[in-house]
């Protein structure tokens, strides 16, 4: 996931901002972490540089 689509996600439930927490980076993309959204107080993991951000209940 390239850094500056934080600019244009948003959370898919409340559309609120989202926070990034980098677990693994190289140059270009982020390869695994997490992206947080403060008010649902969800997190939505990024796995192989792909946000997932279906709800929880739906992951699997």
């Amino acid at each position: 996931m390239k850094k500056d689509l934080m600019d244009i996600l948003a959370c898919p439930v409340c559309k609120g901002d989202l926070t990034l927490n980098v677990v693994e980076e190289n140059k270009e993309e982020v390869i695994s972490g997490t992206l947080y959204c403060p008010v649902c107080k969800e997190h939505y993991p990024i796995d192989e540089g792909i946000p997932n951000l279906l709800p929880a209940d739906l992951r699997n």
